[in-house]
C-alpha cells in the first residue's frame, strides 16, 4: 500500500510541471490570437532518430500577412539568471530549427517564416519577435 502512495505522489508532483507548462502556452496563446495571428498547430514534435530528441515547438501560429510564426513559450517565476527569454539558448534555437524545417517540408509552398518567444517572467508577459536568426 506504501508503494502505491508513494508512486501517486510522483506522478502529481511529475505533472506539476507539465501543468504550469500548459497553463504558460494557453496564456502564450490566448495573448497571440488576441494580437491577430492564427493558431496552426501545437506542440510540434520531431525525433533525430528512434531514441533521439529531435525538437519540439510550442506553437505554431500564421500572421495575416502569412508568414509562419514558430513560438517557444518559455516561463520562469522571476528575473533569476537572466529569466524566461534567456533560458532559450542556442542548443534549445537548434533544436527549434530543426523542428522548423521538418514543419516547412511539409508546405507545398515554403512561406516566409520566424521564430519568436513569449517570455513569463512571474506575471509579466512579453512578445519578442523575431528573438533569433536561423543563419
Amino acid at each position: 500500500m506504501a508503494t502505491r502512495k508513494v508512486s501517486e505522489r510522483s506522478a502529481a508532483v511529475a505533472s506539476r510541471p507539465q501543468a504550469s507548462g500548459a497553463a504558460a502556452e494557453d496564456r502564450a496563446l490566448a495573448h497571440l490570437l488576441a494580437a491577430g495571428l492564427m493558431l496552426v498547430d501545437r506542440n510540434y514534435r520531431v525525433a533525430r532518430g528512434p531514441h533521439a530528441r529531435g525538437g519540439e515547438i510550442d506553437l505554431v501560429l500564421r500572421e495575416r500577412d502569412g508568414t509562419l510564426v514558430f513560438v517557444e513559450v518559455r516561463q520562469r517565476r522571476g528575473h533569476a539568471h537572466g529569466g524566461a527569454a534567456a533560458s532559450v539558448t542556442p542548443s534549445k534555437q537548434r533544436a527549434l530549427v530543426l523542428a522548423a524545417q521538418h514543419f516547412i517540408a511539409r508546405q507545398a509552398t515554403p512561406p516566409p517564416c520566424r521564430f519568436d518567444v513569449v517570455a513569463i517572467d512571474g506575471e509579466q508577459l512579453q512578445w519578442l519577435r523575431g528573438a533569433f536568426d536561423t543563419g
